[in-house]
């Protein structure tokens, strides 16, 4: 029903409900990064980088991980390992600030 809005207003004794269509979200694209750990280091070890190199992270396996859309963070979670599969359960929504509204 339309805020203010009834039958009478339109001409109709009876109520009539109002339909909105709101547009479908299926073709809009998120991208969705986990952020299993950070580090810090010197331009000259980035550049040096090759193949196989191990770039150490401040967290641990059973630290959560954070789960960013759009490089905003919306979620946490904790990674599992199933076979060779990974994947990301989340276990809380993280409140959204008013300005990502």
């Amino acid at each position: 029903m339309i805020a203010g809005a009834n039958a009478k207003s339109f001409g109709v004794e009876s109520q009539v409900a109002a339909v909105l269509t709101v547009p479908t979200l299926d073709k809009v694209t998120v991208d969705l990064m986990v952020v299993l750990g950070t580090t810090t280091m010197p331009i000259h070890q980035v550049l040096r980088l090759s193949r196989g190199a191990i770039i150490e992270l401040d967290a641990t396996e059973a630290d959560e991980v954070k789960v960013l859309a759009n490089n905003l963070p919306v979620a946490s979670g904790v990674v599992l390992v199933d076979r060779n599969r990974i994947a990301v359960e989340v276990k809380q929504m993280l409140p959204r600030t008013p300005g990502t509204r």
